[in-house]
């Protein structure tokens, strides 16, 4: 029987005359973890999409495997149609009913009855038989969803795709909002439905993740398959490689550690959120400084009120020896202190606004109130597109529009442009491609070697351990350990995170 149970031939798709996909191949083995990585819009998405009956195919060929173990030609005009052929996807925005049960939700559609009136017994059945599958046995299938954690939806979502008895589950970004621990059950049952014979295609940004979980992995960039590798025979350089369609030499934290122990900031007895708890801090020049922990620790309430966003109540901030007044962000500017928020789209960017007017907004003061400087701008957006690599169609293109990768760049741009003293990026490259996140943290170092402080937030442990100089642990608004990386690993990290 041939072990292929997909293939893919030339698949093209336009969008109102524009090619995002190009004559794309793609097939999928029985049983395999198979990756698709490449930059956001390189075109993964909008393939499986096509293939889970989303979007319809503008040219080529779908091939499944029928009973018989032979590929034959398909049509999958709609998503009803894939779950019909035992294919299902799992996007990045749930697609479950908040207010009804978990029962409901995994029958949905396609419910038992007996004539025309539904069987909620044997809905109950189906559903305790799925969730077993998932290892939900301790969800009641009358549990009300909304009332799920993420991770339990995401569950959820798995279990509904095997009650169709779904041979091709398709994963897109599944750990975006998971915790170590989910991460780690998620990973268990993804090998437990390999074992089972189902197909994974699994969509993701994260290395460590590829290399922990995947058989195979096809790179996409610009809508064009660039190559499909064993993970066996590859390592993240090539990957980061072939995604960025050049050589990519990444700076080498190792010749940065002599920062110089020059203390550039300094918090005191500062209070962080509803936390009773007081801490002290010092970031130094030259240094990236990461700050770990687990959501809720109080990582972000201590960028916002080193930013001036929350007020520092009893504490004390310094800068360079000198006692700091800051009430607010602007305070913080004042003093070259800038903040890249997690959220970028909603508090670091007016996307509506297009790259110029985005990446000068924090010069603004700088220029011309009466007739805007438009040539200072013209120029310094030009120099910072060229400098942080940002992929535009122009200077006057709506950010909307952008890759998220790229719409971060422009957020770290418009800092770079206050020549800050002090830089603190809240999670920088949570949901960006590895390709952007290779670029930031060479950005991000080349500033640490210009005298930069960088204060990173972090909960990605991985990026924590490879581009920082120092930790910082938090729990519960107090910092429970701190230390230079080289003496830190994942282990120690987490075990001060959680105690």
């Amino acid at each position: 029987m041939n072990d292929t149970v997909l293939r893919m031939c030339n698949i093209t798709k336009r969008f109102s005359g524009v090619t995002v996909l190009d004559k794309v191949d793609f097939n999928l083995k029985k049983g395999e973890v198979h990756v698709l990585i490449g930059e956001n819009g390189a075109g993964k998405s909008t393939l499986m999409k096509i293939l889970a009956g989303v979007y319809q195919k503008s040219e080529g060929e779908i091939y499944l495997q029928d009973d018989t173990g032979e590929l034959k030609p398909v049509e999958i005009e709609s998503p009803s149609a894939a779950l019909e052929k035992g294919i299902s996807m799992v996007f990045q925005e749930f697609n479950l009913m908040e207010n009804m049960t978990v029962a409901e939700n995994i029958c949905i559609g396609y419910e038992p009855r007996k004539g025309l009136i539904l069987d909620r017994r044997a809905i109950q059945t189906e559903a305790r038989k799925q969730l077993k599958r998932v290892s939900l046995e301790n969800v009641s299938p009358q549990t009300i969803v909304g009332s799920l954690t993420v991770a339990q939806k995401q569950c959820v979502e798995i279990a509904k795709c095997l009650s169709h008895n779904a041979k091709i589950i398709i994963l897109d970004e599944p750990t975006s909002s998971l915790s170590e621990t989910e991460v780690t059950a998620l990973f268990a049952l993804i090998r437990a439905l390999k074992e089972n014979g189902v197909s994974i295609v699994y969509i993701s940004h994260r290395m460590e993740e590829i290399f922990e979980l995947g058989d195979r992995i096809t790179v996409f960039r610009d809508g064009q398959m660039i190559d499909t590798v064993n993970v066996s025979d590859t390592d993240e350089k090539k990957l980061v490689n072939m995604i960025i369609g050049r050589e990519f030499v990444a700076g080498d934290l190792s010749e940065d550690n002599q920062y110089k122990e020059e203390v550039m900031l300094e918090g005191k007895n500062i209070s962080v959120g509803s936390f009773g708890a007081k801490l002290d801090f010092k970031a130094y020049k030259g240094e990236i400084l990461g700050i770990f922990g687990l959501v809720g620790a109080g990582r972000t309430e201590l960028a916002r009120v080193i930013f001036g966003v929350d007020p520092i109540g009893e504490g004390s901030l310094y800068k360079n020896g000198k006692k700091l007044k800051i009430n607010s962000p602007t305070d913080a500017i004042n003093n070259n202190i800038g903040l890249v928020p997690e959220d970028r789209k909603l508090l670091g960017l007016i996307t509506k606004l297009n790259v110029r007017d985005n990446l000068t907004l924090a010069k603004l003061r700088d220029m011309s109130w009466i007739l805007p400087s438009r040539d200072k701008e013209i120029s310094m957006t030009a120099d910072y597109i060229k400098r942080l690599s940002i992929v535009t169609h122009g200077q006057t293109q709506l950010v909307e529009r952008l890759s998220g990768g790229n719409q971060q760049k422009i957020v770290i741009s418009k800092w770079l442009a206050m020549n800050l003293d002090v830089l603190i990026l809240d999670e920088p490259t949570r949901g960006i491609d590895v390709g952007a996140k290779a670029e930031i943290y060479n950005v991000m170092r080349q500033l640490a070697r210009e005298g930069m402080s960088i204060i990173m937030i972090s909960s990605d442990l991985p990026e924590i351990l490879k581009v920082s100089h120092r930790v910082l642990v938090m729990h519960d608004g107090e910092i429970k350990l701190e230390a230079p990386v080289k003496a830190l690993d994942q282990g120690t990290i987490m075990h001060a995170a959680i105690s």
